[in-house]
């Protein structure tokens, strides 16, 4: 599974940080930073509640 993320969408809000730190980080400039593009069965609860919490709707998860 990966994240994608539609940089046009995203506003650098940070909701998605707030969920995930260890996979989503906003830049001081706003843009949003994918530390894991690739996620583990372990880490899809918390992606999913990051593409959740995206009021710009700009994450999406891919399934293999």
């Amino acid at each position: 599974m990966r994240i994608v993320v539609d940089q046009a969408k995203c506003t650098g809000l940070g909701m998605c940080e707030a969920e995930a730190s260890d996979i989503f980080e906003v830049a001081p400039d706003g843009s949003l930073i994918i530390h894991q593009e690739t996620i583990g069965s372990d880490q899809l609860a918390a992606a999913e509640a990051a593409v959740a919490a995206c009021p710009t709707e700009a994450l999406r998860i891919e399934r293999d």
